[in-house]
């Protein structure tokens, strides 16, 4: 059986990723909220870390927890932190966790996962980005910001991975109805969307990539709509 981190996985896209995955495989879910995560894995029947990825020691000591039972296969980074509205308009606050969970939260996430991958040698990661990268839309400067960085390091570590064992790759995905969607304001709202359990299983089926398939990191695979 293949250990899965889904870090995000207590809703929206990093659930359907878990329920994909839970019947056949060890899914572990990280949330920033106990509540969400108790639930979560409860339903799913898989188990589940509280865990904000904003800060390092509680990333490295949930992958430390998760290795002592075994090699962590793939690892699926779905958290984000939506944030919309001008610059001038954001509260200096919301900036502020907005960078700390979508800019540090990847950064701490990948430096774990491919500490442990590069010790095993193989393992696969996939980072859910977002197509807003590719097109710039108004009223999310810094929701984009963040996201541009993600798609960045991912870039850069793909390319210093250096073998076919450890996979790095990103998904792109169009706008989907998840929770997400649900907090972005009417201002921001779209009418058609990626199904996320449609999403879910192109990333399931880069996670399950074996390590003597042809190399493919630093893919991006874009799920949007026909407007793009």
């Amino acid at each position: 059986m293949k250990t899965f981190v889904v870090v995000g996985g207590t809703s929206g896209l990093g659930l359907e990723v878990a329920r994909a995955l839970a019947p056949e495989h060890r899914v572990v879910i990280l949330g920033d909220k106990a509540g969400e995560v108790k639930d979560a894995s409860a339903d799913l029947g898989c188990d589940g870390m509280p865990c904000d990825v904003s800060q390092y020691e509680q990333v490295e000591r949930a992958f430390d927890e998760i290795a002592m039972r075994g090699a962590v296969h793939g690892v699926a980074h779905c958290a984000a932190m939506w944030i919309g509205g001008t610059l001038t308009d954001l509260a200096p606050e919301t900036i502020r966790r907005a960078v700390d969970v979508n800019v540090l939260g990847p950064t701490y996430v990948l430096r774990e996962a491919l500490r442990h991958m590069r010790a095993q040698g193989h393992g696969n990661v996939v980072y859910v980005g977002a197509i807003a990268v590719d097109v710039a839309r108004p009223g999310i400067p810094v929701y984009r910001a963040t996201k541009s960085y993600g798609k960045s390091l991912v870039e850069s570590v793909a390319q210093n991975t250096g073998s076919n064992g450890v996979k790095v790759m990103q998904v792109h995905p169009g706008p989907m109805p998840t929770r997400l969607q649900e907090r972005v304001g009417d201002s921001f709202l779209d009418t058609v969307y990626t199904p996320p359990a449609a999403v879910a299983r192109e990333i399931v089926r880069l996670l399950l990539l074996a390590p003597e398939d042809p190399y493919v990191s630093d893919l991006r695979v874009l799920q949007a709509d026909g407007r793009w």
